[in-house]
Formats: structure tokens, C-alpha cells, sequence
């Protein structure tokens, strides 16, 4: 993959939560900064699975990496059930089976079948199809991809019996077609649909969406629907909790993974279980703790393929989470998504907020404080120095009322950027302060979060 590294490769090269407890300015309501508004409540962990046989099956009939048949016999898929189950017992998981997994006919993979109807069976597991290895839009086409899942769906319903209907697709990255595809033709509205931030690394670039759940536009997958015109009635989930801090850097930038979080490849793979442990307990308390105050909800959710084993590292975080924050629900993908969606019936009240001070993870800063702000027309980003104070800087500021496109030809590259983005790989993705954004777009901002204008004016007593 010349300089695109995956994750795996990364990691065969290296060697009390610090997210904030109160809102950057006390003295500012939440009105004025736009508290969460999702009649959601409540803690919510997702955990998913994956089942196959090559590591990257980009096309029923095409795979690349590694062989990892040996790495998904039945042995191991016990070892990560008993393990979600030792860490929370009153759990449910989701667990994605690829196309050459669904077929194969060695004795392995019959039984591996087997053992997942029986997860199903005895506590209401969720299993549904991985379609592309995580990167069916980038090898595919949207019709071929259309076949290929509808076809998945039919034998995971005959495998399991009694009218079996998963509830959610599993596909790491989804474009919008096929998303609209799953909500009117499968009677399925909920996708694990992006990975949220991922850019330089494996073998797709997905930046520019939303974190947590929203209905995907049919303009792009990235983009919530602006209304009844371009809805599509599909959840769109992430499929990886990362620190924010890290997450803003392209890829290996400087040395540090953009992807640390909650997975355990990036966490204790390649931190050490003290260390890496620590990060995924962080990770989850910018969610459970702060995030939960603003947003009214929490979410924390990976995809940890059977193959990569840190089976002990799964059930350590689920008791420690379970133990820290008792009331938290373990659901499958496709549970969580429904409920999101019961409580949500479009994208109008959207307004995420995430607040984090650096964790002191590599590449998660201490002296940092990063403030996600994220609703249906933008995304913003500002970064600070938060022991120093001053002004903040503007890394990221994606607008959705404008015209977004999706490629139509076969590409790594499914980003949505506009004004300024994250990651730098732009001339123009400079960070700047909120006064030297366009007076369009400090309107457009200020309009919806007051507080933040106020914040400018105090820190350096004007607002220009």
C-alpha cells in the first residue's frame, strides 16, 4: 500500500480520565453553547465482531492481505464470546461474517456457523454481513455491491432460521445509494456505515462525517440529510472511538496513530496493557463522562476482528466500564441504532458536543483541549491550549448545506471537505482563528452556539 500503512503494519513497526468534567466556560449556559437536544438517555457500548477468512475481501471474488483462516477456526470465536461474556455478562454483541466466510465449506467454517446461530440462540446476538472487507465503495461498484449484499443477507437468514433478519449492515464504509438501498428494498435502517476521521490508513480516507448517529444524505454518506428531499431513513454509525486528539492528524503523522482509542491494535498493542488500557479507558470517559452531560447520551463503540485475539483485553474493559458506569447498555449494532432512531426521526435537532483535554497518550497532548460541535448544516472543531488559555484555533470547520458528490469511479478517497479540515492535507487546512473565518461563516456559527462568540470577546476583548 506504498506510504498508506495499515494498522497492522504499524503496529509490527512500533514498539483518571483526561477528558474535561466541565464546560470550558463555566459562565456560559448551556443555551449559548447549544446543549444536546437527542431524547435519547443513557450510557450505550456497541461491540463487533468479525468472522472471516482473507483479511481484506474486497470483492466475493477478489481478496487482499493476509490468509487468516487459522485465525478464525472455533476456538477463537468461543474465546471472544466467553470474553465479551466474563466482562458483561448481560451483554449483546453483533458479529459480521464476510462472503467467503459465509461459504465456505471446510469443516471450520461450518462449525464457526454453527457456534454463531448458538450465540444467537442463547442471547440474542446479532449476525449480519461485512461486505468488501471495510472497503466495498473503494473496489466495487455501487450495483455489484447492491448483488453481493442482498445475496449475504438471504444465507445468514437461511443459516439462522425462523425468519432471521439482522437488524444493521456492518460495512466499515458505505456510500449513500446503498445505504438508501438497505432502508427501502432490505427493510434494513441501520448501517455501520463510516469510520469516522480515518484518513492515510488501511485502504480507504473517510473524513468529514459525524461521530454518532445521523441520517445520511443522499448526496453523500458523510453528509447528514438536510431534509425530507435528500433523507435517507438509515442510521449512519461510526465503527471506531478514537481519541479526538489523535484523530486529528493524518494517518502516522509524526509518529502517532490517528486511530488510538477504544481498539485494542492501537491501544495495548501497541501502548502495553498499562498504558494501552489506560487509553481505552479515557477514550470511553470523553463519552460516558462529559460527553454524556452534554449530549444527554454516550456512545463507545469497535469492530475487533476475531483474528487479532486481545481476547483478555475485551473482557478486562467491558468489567472495568460496566464497574465504573453500572447503568451502561452493551447492545448489538443494529438495538442501538433503533432506539437512536425511535428517539430521532430526522436530522433537524442534531447538535453533538464532545470536550477533551489531553489524555497523555502519544498524540493525545495534556496541554490540549480539543471542543467537537457538530449538528445537521456544519462540524467545528477548535483547538487550545487550555492551561495557557488565549484564543482558540478553528482545525476544522466542514460544512453540509453545501453541494456534496460522492466519487462514481473506483478510489481510496471518500472524504467530505470543504472550507477547512482536520487533517492538513490541504493547502487551505490551516488552523485559524473563529475572526478570520469568512463573516458568512462566524454568522452561520455564532448563530447557532452565542457562547462561542462571547468566549472570543472575553479572551480578547473583541469579537473581530
Amino acid at each position: 500500500m506504498d506510504r498508506w500503512w495499515s494498522r497492522r503494519e504499524f503496529l509490527g513497526r512500533a514498539t483518571a480520565s483526561a477528558a474535561s468534567v466541565a464546560m470550558a466556560n463555566q459562565g456560559l449556559s448551556a443555551l449559548a453553547y447549544g446543549a444536546g437536544k437527542s431524547g435519547l438517555q443513557g450510557r450505550f457500548l456497541t461491540h463487533v465482531s468479525i468472522v472471516r477468512v482473507n483479511q481484506i475481501e474486497v470483492t466475493p471474488t477478489r481478496s487482499i492481505g493476509e490468509d487468516e483462516a487459522a485465525d478464525n477456526r472455533p476456538e477463537r470465536i468461543k474465546s471472544r464470546r466467553e470474553a465479551f461474556e466474563r466482562g458483561c455478562p448481560d451483554g449483546r454483541m453483533t458479529w459480521a461474517i464476510s462472503w467467503l466466510a459465509l461459504i465456505d465449506t471446510r469443516e471450520e467454517y461450518k462449525e464457526a456457523r454453527r457456534l454463531l446461530v448458538s450465540y444467537h440462540e442463547r442471547y440474542g446476538d446479532e449476525i449480519t454481513f461485512i461486505p468488501g472487507g471495510y472497503f466495498a465503495p473503494m473496489y466495487n461498484t455501487r450495483e455489484d455491491n447492491r448483488k453481493t449484499i442482498h445475496k449475504a443477507l438471504q444465507l445468514i437468514s437461511e443459516m439462522v432460521g425462523n425468519r432471521y433478519r439482522p437488524q444493521c449492515l456492518v460495512a466499515g464504509f458505505m456510500d449513500a445509494e446503498n445505504q438508501n438501498f438497505l432502508a427501502t428494498e432490505e427493510g434494513i435502517h441501520v448501517c455501520q456505515g463510516q469510520i469516522w476521521s480515518q484518513h492515510g490508513i488501511d485502504n480507504g480516507d473517510g473524513d468529514g462525517g459525524i461521530c454518532y448517529p445521523y441520517y445520511p444524505s443522499r448526496e453523500h454518506y458523510l453528509k447528514p440529510a438536510q431534509g425530507a428531499a435528500d433523507f435517507i431513513d438509515c442510521v449512519c454509525l461510526d465503527g471506531w472511538t478514537c481519541d479526538f486528539l489523535t484523530a486529528r492528524r493524518e494517518g502516522f503523522q509524526g509518529g502517532f496513530n490517528s486511530r488510538l482509542g477504544v481498539g485494542p491494535i492501537e491501544a495495548v498493542g501497541n501502548l502495553g496493557k498499562v498504558a494501552g488500557r489506560k487509553e481505552m479507558m479515557d477514550t470511553t470517559a470523553i463519552h460516558f463522562d462529559q460527553g454524556h452531560a452534554l449530549n444527554g447520551f454516550g456512545w463507545v463503540t469497535a469492530i475487533w476482528e476475531v483474528s487479532i485475539g486481545h481476547d483478555e483485553d475485551l473482557a478486562w474493559w467491558l468489567e472495568a466500564v460496566k464497574t465504573r458506569w453500572p447503568d451502561m447498555q452493551a447492545m448489538t449494532e443494529g438495538a442501538f441504532g433503533l432506539e437512536w432512531r425511535k428517539h430521532t426521526p430526522n436530522n433537524e435537532l442534531l447538535n453533538y458536543r464532545f470536550d477533551e483535554k489531553g489524555t497523555g497518550a502519544p498524540g493525545s497532548e495534556k496541554d490540549l483541549e480539543i471542543r467537537w460541535f457538530m449538528n445537521r448544516e456544519f462540524r467545528l472543531a477548535l483547538l487550545s491550549k487550555w492551561e495557557t488559555g488565549g484564543p482558540p484555533m478553528v482545525i476544522d470547520f466542514t460544512r453540509y448545506d453545501l453541494p456534496a458528490h460522492e466519487p462514481q469511479t473506483l478510489q481510496r478517497e471518500w472524504s467530505l471537505m470543504n472550507v477547512l479540515n482536520q487533517k492538513g492535507t490541504r493547502p487551505q487546512d490551516k488552523p485559524v482563528r473563529l475572526a478570520q473565518l469568512s463573516a458568512d461563516d462566524q454568522r452561520r456559527i455564532y448563530a447557532r452556539y452565542p457562547g462561542l462568540a462571547s468566549e472570543v470577546f472575553v479572551k480578547t476583548g473583541s469579537r473581530l
